[in-house]
């Protein structure tokens, strides 16, 4: 297998498109068409990780956080990041990050967060906008079926839990074909008037290029007349944070111990108690305290994230709890997310764990 072969299992569960805008994600480090012998798993790609792949005849590192997320001018090894880049350049390593692309999956980092808290019925705290497009099309009523399931078969036409979803209307459709065409229907340099249907589809807009290659493969016309839109809808699966339910309600300073034991927690920081039961948990692994607002609008009583500042913790308001355990602490088990996910995916290969702790922040 390939490390492009790779990266195509592992962006069915974290699609790029759905990375944030500031993010470096992707194939950092590393030829796409290198042959894997064997795949490190980390949250933090340092120089000890590189010397751990080699140690394992691991070629391919995935790791959560991109050790490149500036640009990079010079290559001297003067600091952690430009040695760590060229320890893997020289051993012919592959770095591959998916960071907030997998923050945003639903079946990403806030998702595991949930399953070690047991949390159950899950949905996503901010949901991502701009990931629902729309596509129109205008098409021969006699062709117009079959245009309609090839869409279908590359992906469009899917609402939540329903597919093969789409909108047709009838109505009279009109072109000249000039001097250098060939018609399916009319003559040149004469105004043809013809039956047609329109055909309404929303998307992902991870799947645009596979939907517009199958329009224009399927669609009779040589000129193909469609429009793309991008959708204010929010897509309810994608997107940054969760919110979920414990199955019983706990009081808080329990659940504070419970959540300090199941995320193995040296300390946690926590905003004022106050004295109402613990049943609605908002999280977010990483830095989170962009999303206080949106977990009092989910009316969450304790919203667990991280690198919550001194003032910030004012915006609890007595409405809710802000939980802050700390950034790796939130995130230290997407490695063993996506471990799973690849050895499901890639039976009987070398899929290793990393051993190294790279969390840069201690306890006394």
């Amino acid at each position: 297998m390939t490390v492009n072969g790779v990266i195509e299992i592992l962006e069915e569960l974290a699609p790029l498109d759905y990375a944030e805008g500031f993010d470096n994600v992707g194939l950092l480090v590393g030829d796409s068409q290198m042959k894997v012998k064997g795949i490190l798993v980390t949250l933090d790609t340092l120089e000890h990780v590189v010397d751990e792949a080699i140690a394992n005849n691991c070629n391919l590192i995935v790791s959560f956080h991109p050790i490149i997320f500036d640009g990079l001018k010079k290559l001297t090894g003067r600091n952690y990041v430009e040695r760590t880049v060229l320890k893997a350049i020289k051993n012919d390593i592959a770095i591959y990050s998916p960071h907030t692309a997998l923050d945003n999956s639903f079946n990403g980092v806030n998702a595991k967060i949930c399953e070690v808290l047991e949390l159950i019925d899950r949905r996503i705290l901010i949901p991502q906008k701009g990931t629902i497009k729309k596509l129109v099309t205008y098409v021969p009523a006699d062709a117009a079926d079959k245009l309609r399931e090839e869409l279908f078969k590359a992906g469009a036409g899917t609402i939540g839990n329903y597919d093969n979803c789409s909108f047709t209307t009838i109505g009279k459709g009109s072109y000249r074909p000039g001097e250098n065409t060939n018609p399916l229907k009319g003559e040149k340099g004469k105004t043809h008037i013809d039956e047609e249907v329109m055909i309404s589809l929303t998307y992902p807009k991870m799947d645009e290029h596979k939907i517009l290659t199958s329009l224009k493969k399927n669609h009779p016309y040589e000129e193909v007349a469609y429009e793309v839109t991008t959708l204010e809808n929010t897509n309810q699966h994608i997107g940054m944070g969760m919110v979920a339910e414990l199955e019983e309600p706990m009081a808080e300073e329990v659940f504070l111990t419970f959540l300090k034991k199941k995320m193995n927690a040296t300390v946690v920081r926590h905003s004022e108690l106050i004295g109402k039961p613990v049943k609605r948990v908002a999280v977010l692994g990483g830095s989170g305290a962009f999303a206080i607002r949106a977990a009092k609008q989910a009316k969450a009583d304790i919203f667990v994230t991280a690198d919550i500042k001194y003032h910030q913790f004012y915006e609890a308001e007595k409405q809710m709890v802000i939980a802050d355990i700390g950034h790796f602490e939130t995130e230290q088990f997407t490695k063993t997310l996506l471990v799973d996910y690849l050895t499901k995916k890639i039976p009987n290969f070398a899929i290793r764990l990393s051993e190294s702790i790279t969390n840069p922040i201690k306890y006394f």
